[in-house]
């Protein structure tokens, strides 16, 4: 049976090759752990094996494991769904919110932001695929709102994320990635970051730019079941 270490491993694997097919630097492509539904020692044994960026989806859970693991030197990255009594908590704990999709959110995020922390690095969640099921604001949406978070004041906008409809065809893949890469290179902000791209599909993702790569299965296994 596979360790954590050794999928820490394969995973680092992809992202090098990944990078290599793409002439890209494997050092400009994060891997972002995707923790949710995780016990606190399984990110511990990611973190022992090089892992120091955890995405986590449900708030309750992810403060418990913050609290557990206080003693290691973890950068948080909240990556679900936001509700406004949330947004305080969010604010408060994490580095890094990849799932803002209304200014609403964003400005309570600001508001919220502890005076003693940097600024919140914040991603836009577009939906490229148009899905009804999934957050994450329009493109045709994506200019203006981007405008607005950009001038708020604690809160660092990077770039964008997206979760493209699942898709083993690598062509309609592509297609989705670069679409997003497209929204952003046509933003006029000073963006460096595109959080896109899982275990399925990170191959594609890099190819298109890709800063971050959230990885759940491919590192922990096949998700458990889901906490609010």
């Amino acid at each position: 049976m596979s360790t954590i270490a050794d999928n820490v491993s394969r995973v680092s694997a992809r992202i090098h090759q990944a990078a290599a097919s793409s002439q890209r630097d494997p050092a400009a492509i994060g891997l972002l752990a995707v923790s949710k539904t995780k016990p606190a020692p399984a990110l511990r044994e990611a973190h022992a094996a090089g892992i120091s960026d955890f995405g986590e989806n449900y708030l309750q859970e992810a403060l418990g494991k913050q609290a557990e693991l206080s003693d290691l030197p973890l950068t948080w990255h909240f990556i679900g769904p936001i509700q406004s009594n949330k947004t305080r908590a969010i604010a408060e704990q994490f580095d890094w919110v990849h799932s803002v999709d209304r200014l609403k959110i964003a400005q309570r995020l600001s508001e919220q932001r502890p005076a003693g922390l940097p600024p919140l690095n914040i991603c836009i969640q577009v939906n490229v695929s148009g899905e009804a099921s999934k957050s994450g604001c329009t493109p045709a949406d994506l200019p203006a709102l981007a405008a607005a978070i950009g001038a708020l004041p604690n809160l660092r906008l990077r770039g964008l994320m997206a979760i493209p409809e699942p898709t083993e065809d690598r062509a309609e893949q592509d297609a989705a990635f670069g679409a997003v890469q497209q929204l952003q290179q046509h933003l006029d902000l000073p963006l460096d970051t595109l959080s896109m791209g899982m275990s399925h599909d990170l191959e594609a993702a890099i190819a298109n730019g890709a800063t971050w790569v959230r990885i759940g299965t491919a590192l922990f296994g096949a998700r458990d079941y889901a906490q609010a």
